[in-house]
């Protein structure tokens, strides 16, 4: 039964994947859409994406945490982790300064979701890295610089 269920779900495309794990009960539909910024994502500098992600100019904040090696072996397998004890977060952002596009990352939280995410990025030199983080409305940020001694992005 279970070498079953395996088979299944390898050949489900993601999209079916949601809706039959909508149909069953496992997750409310709609959840798990993804909210897409094309703009953003394609941006070629720091400024562009802050403009696409409608950000302005994001205050410094210390109740925004940005976690990360000092270093980085590896460009291509860098673990981070954002969290923010700002009260009514409600988007997560991770860009990297000097890699061909800068957002890496973007999370939109819903409401009643501790404000806290973990993942790994691709950076393709050593760059100050960026927690973008949408609390009531205002863009709050938190800075890191990570050494890469091997990068992980084509440029």
């Amino acid at each position: 039964m279970n070498t079953q269920r395996r088979t299944i779900v390898k050949g489900l495309s993601g999209a079916a994947l949601l809706k039959v794990l909508a149909a069953a009960g496992f997750i409310a539909p709609g959840s798990a859409l993804a909210e897409w910024n094309t703009a953003a994502f394609a941006a070629k500098s720091l400024g562009e994406t802050l403009k696409a992600l409608s950000a302005g100019t994001p205050a410094e904040s210390n109740h925004v945490s940005l976690t990360g090696p000092d270093i980085a072996e590896n460009g291509a397998i860098v673990p981070v982790g954002v969290t923010s004890s700002l009260p009514n977060t409600t988007m997560v952002a991770i860009l990297i300064e000097k890699n061909p596009n800068p957002l890496a990352a973007s999370f939109v939280l819903p409401e009643g979701t501790e404000a806290s995410v973990q993942t790994r990025i691709k950076m393709a030199q050593t760059s100050n890295v960026y927690a973008l983080v949408k609390a009531d409305g205002k863009f709050f940020m938190a800075t890191r610089e990570i050494k890469v001694i091997v990068g992980g992005c084509g440029a």
